[in-house]
């Protein structure tokens, strides 16, 4: 059984070729800061009074991470590919804030805009007073096998 309590969250985005989809993918983590870790993919749901950080320094090879990505690979020369993800914070600290991912074939400003607007929508639906949305995206443009990744990090 989990037992944390995270306090804090961080962006992790990057991009990477690789000579096949798993290797870009791996290579995108690299890129992103958190290639040496095993990822616990997460749903949507922030923490009560989560605070964003700056990506640590240096993450402990094998650490356990808890992140919500979203993440596309292409394998056509030329096309751009992107990833985003947004944090939608409360006005209430006691109240969860709300991560949202999503990837497609586009430019990064689409992404976020995209995902920007999930996040506003699921404050919507839950009826929770917004603070702000925060967001990161990652674009690429595939050389032949090609990925982006980009993900919030619970913290500790």
């Amino acid at each position: 059984m989990f037992t944390t309590t995270y306090q804090h969250f961080f962006f992790a985005t990057g991009h990477a070729e690789g000579a096949t989809p798993l290797n870009a993918f791996d290579g995108a983590l690299l890129a992103s800061g958190i290639g040496n870790t095993n990822l616990i993919k997460i749903s949507s749901i922030l923490p009560p009074n989560c605070q964003i950080i700056s990506p640590p320094p240096a993450i402990e090879p094998g650490k356990l991470i808890p992140v919500a990505y979203g993440t596309i690979f292409s394998d056509i020369p030329g096309e751009r590919i992107a990833a985003g993800v947004a944090v939608a914070i409360p006005d209430n600290p006691s109240l969860p804030g709300v991560i949202m991912e999503y990837s497609s074939r586009g430019h990064k400003e689409e992404i976020e805009t995209i995902v920007r607007g999930m996040a506003e929508e699921a404050f919507r639906v839950r009826k929770f007073p917004l603070k702000e949305i925060v967001s990161q995206a990652v674009d690429y443009v595939s050389k032949g096998s090609g990925a982006v990744f980009a993900g919030v990090v619970l913290w500790e």
